[in-house]
């Protein structure tokens, strides 16, 4: 009797919490479905890049940063970038080759439809060389401000050129204090 007893009382516990198991996972349906879901507007993305070239007699420099972005008014856009370079150098004893490779993230304020204020942050992996044939890999953050000017090419299609300075300073920068960064690229609904 005691083991019928028993049995009845757990059968009645998990039956009950089964059930309430089952209403709440209707309220937290019936909840999801009254939330507005949030949609990308596909027409604020764009996209582009920037290209680097960089050759002299014993030193070269072959890149690319393609890059996407969200514009959240027509005049605030922000986005993220990849960066990959080749090195080439030779200037010390052995020829060296290397990669340079890293990511951003950045901002981007019209201040006229075509002048920009622009502000990055980015982390870069250096491959660094010697006079004595090593080398060695260092990661350099880097804080970028500045501005650009965009001329468009066509309806949908902008020349970007841009000049930005790390104000980091940061010991494994290539740039020295206030050394500004040039670069030219194009932009896709921008």
């Amino acid at each position: 009797m005691r083991t019928s007893l028993l049995l009845v009382v757990l059968v009645f516990f998990a039956v009950s919490g089964f059930a309430q198991e089952q209403d709440t996972t209707i309220v937290n349906q019936q909840e999801e479905t009254s939330l507005p879901k949030p949609q990308l507007d596909k027409s604020r993305i764009y996209y582009g890049g920037y290209v680097t070239m960089n050759f002299s007699k014993n030193y070269s420099v072959i890149g690319a940063q393609p890059l996407v972005a969200y514009k959240l008014t027509p005049k605030l856009s922000v986005g993220t970038q990849v960066s990959y370079e080749y090195i080439s150098d030779s200037r010390y004893i052995e020829d060296q080759n290397g990669s340079n490779y890293g990511a951003s993230i950045f901002s981007r304020y019209r201040v006229t439809p075509r002048l920009y204020g622009h502000t990055e942050f980015q982390v870069m992996s250096y491959k660094w060389f010697y006079s004595n044939g090593s080398d060695e890999r260092k990661v350099a953050p880097m804080f970028y401000v500045g501005g650009g000017y965009s001329q468009p090419i066509s309806q949908n299609v902008w020349l970007n050129a841009q000049v930005l300075f790390d104000v980091l300073n940061h010991k494994n920068s290539p740039y020295k204090d206030w050394e500004p960064y040039f670069s030219l690229g194009v932009g896709v609904g921008f």
